[in-house]
């Protein structure tokens, strides 16, 4: 027994080394691209996190494309990661949603956002709700109602700005976001005590989402989870009301949802918060973000104004009601410009989370099915060798790639992604740009500014302006 126990234990030592080379030989044959995994567990993602100018794509990022390329690995939000900052490589991801990657956020945003999201669903589930968002997103209803809201809600905020005083510009940018999503989703007028009261609670929530995972009392996250909970109960009563007053109205979103969806309660309060969500906090910002780089570039502010004057005369001339139309939307080419940049400069978007389904090859590197991707969109639209001098805000340079594009040409309109790509691509997409149009057409034509204070977007990774983005008014 004593020889044959032997025997036995010099075998499994033996099947141990096999293996062992095996895998090695297995790991080595892996190309990987280069970088540092960082700390146990932790890895990089503190470095990684901390805050930057939003026009920029900080240190870290800096460092690590200079030190290893556009293409690295590290150790990001407890996981393995490949980073990428090559245009190529972020477009080949989002195109590829589904079959090769998919979408993989870390389990706290769908912890407070809702696992019936529509930034955490994957599949078909995403797929339907998406579907819900489009229809009622459609272009028909942009020239056919939201129009209309949309300019009301930005007459709303601009009416209460007062000569030579001093406001918190990205504050009044998120009240007329917060009251047209309001109204837009369950029909809540702004003003009244029971929008006010879900503002307040909203304003708690978001805090949360962009904060720390800390579960524990009087943390961020702990109070936005509570006020998650206040705010679900107050979209479930507005839900039940509805029903039983048995409301043929499909006006906002909730209606439309509750009539055309077979949607369970649970999916329709997640989908409700999550667009409320989606649609107030990156569509402030852009318009934030666009006061901003303007104040800084009186030429763009003097020809958008003679844009919005010609659209005003033209109107006045003819007899036309002052309300905007759908015409005078598409007559806003400058403005359009104006949009593009202050989204490639200002990036809301920062990056994205994904995850490989399957091992992936791409310019000699391995990308391992299971690992964390990372495509970083603000590194792509910060490129020198894409965009020329890309940390001056420049609307000027969207005229010359229309022009290359009216050619044929290849210019870098194809990695421009503000609102991502593929099967993801923001359903919200044309309403933002639409707010952020009639939001320069009326802010334009009725005032001049300057910043109060100094103040400047950073990157928390979130975009937000520490002072509220102060701002001295003055009427045209």
């Amino acid at each position: 027994m004593g020889d044959l126990g032997l025997e036995f234990t010099l075998f499994l030592v033996c099947l141990f080394l096999i293996l062992f080379n095996f895998c090695r030989r297995k790991q080595n044959s892996v190309n990987l691209p280069p970088g540092n995994m960082g700390w146990p567990f932790l890895g990089e993602t503190i470095a990684y996190l901390k805050p930057y100018p939003a026009n920029t794509v900080g240190n870290f990022m800096e460092q690590h494309i200079s030190r290893y390329g556009k293409i690295y690995k590290s150790h990001l939000f407890g996981e393995p990661t490949i980073v990428s900052a090559d245009a190529g490589l972020n477009r080949f991801i989002l195109q590829n949603e589904g079959r090769l990657f998919e979408c993989s956020y870390p389990r706290s945003i769908g912890g407070i956002l809702g696992k019936w999201s529509m930034l955490v669903l994957v599949g078909e589930m995403h797929r339907d709700m998406r579907i819900i968002s489009l229809n009622f997103l459609s272009n028909a209803r942009l020239k056919s109602h939201l129009l209309r809201e949309v300019e009301k809600h930005t007459l709303l905020v601009l009416s209460s700005w007062i000569d030579n005083s001093v406001i918190c510009a990205q504050d009044e940018a998120k009240k007329f976001t917060f009251n047209l999503m309001a109204e837009h989703i369950m029909s809540l007028e702004p003003g009244k005590p029971e929008t006010e009261q879900l503002k307040k609670e909203y304003i708690t929530f978001m805090k949360g989402v962009v904060s720390a995972p800390l579960n524990f009392p009087g943390t961020a996250y702990w109070k936005a989870l509570r006020s998650r909970s206040t705010i679900l109960k107050f979209i479930e009563r507005k839900m039940e009301e509805r029903i039983k007053k048995k409301r043929d109205d499909d006006d906002d979103l909730l209606g439309w949802v509750l009539k055309n969806s077979n949607l369970s309660k649970e999916q329709i309060l997640d989908l409700v918060l999550s667009l409320l969500f989606a649609g107030h906090e990156t569509s402030s910002i852009a318009i934030a973000l666009a006061i901003y780089f303007l104040q800084g570039c009186p030429t763009a502010v003097q020809q958008l104004r003679e844009e919005h004057l010609e659209i005003a005369m033209a109107k006045r001339e003819t007899g036309e009601t002052a309300e905007l139309s759908w015409d005078d939307y598409k007559k806003m080419e400058f403005t359009q410009c104006v949009i593009s940049e202050t989204l490639r400069l200002g990036n809301v978007v920062r990056f994205l989370h994904r995850k490989a389904l399957k091992n992936v090859r791409y310019k000699g590197y391995d990308i391992p099915c299971g690992w964390k991707v990372l495509p970083v969109i603000a590194a792509v639209h910060l490129d020198p060798s894409l965009f020329d001098q890309p940390w001056h805000f420049n609307p000027w340079r969207w005229q010359l790639y229309s022009q290359s594009n009216s050619r044929g040409g290849s210019n870098p309109t194809n990695y421009f992604m503000p609102f991502g790509g593929g099967p993801r691509l923001c359903a919200g997409s044309e309403l933002a740009k639409l707010e952020m149009a009639v939001f320069i057409h009326h802010l334009v034509l009725n005032f001049n500014w300057s910043l109060a204070d100094s103040d400047q977007a950073f990157a928390f990774p979130f975009v937000d302006f520490p002072k509220g983005l102060p701002i001295t008014l003055k009427h045209v």
